[in-house]
């Protein structure tokens, strides 16, 4: 007895075309909050924290933001998986 699994063939185009318009929202996302922070004190604030940290860091702005994100994102799972748990 043999299981043959059929999928798709895998376009790498599509998904380059994927990653680059992922990218470029993102890109657009980001500069608008930094454009809005000119009427947003503690958003100035915290997109300056944001640079100063990618400076040390060494990487770019814009990686610096999705690092934060992303582990804000991580941290509120954890936190809803713990309430969810007891």
């Amino acid at each position: 007895m043999s299981i043959l699994f059929e999928s798709p063939p895998y376009d790498l185009g599509l998904k380059c075309r994927i990653m680059i318009e992922s990218q470029v929202f993102f890109s657009k996302m980001v500069d608008e909050l930094v454009e809005f922070s000119e009427h947003d004190p503690e958003l100035a604030d915290g997109i300056k924290w944001i640079d100063s940290q990618a400076q040390k860091k060494g990487i770019t702005f814009y990686d610096m933001v999705f690092e934060v994100l992303y582990k804000h994102d991580v941290n509120s799972k954890a936190k809803d998986w713990l309430k969810t748990r007891n």
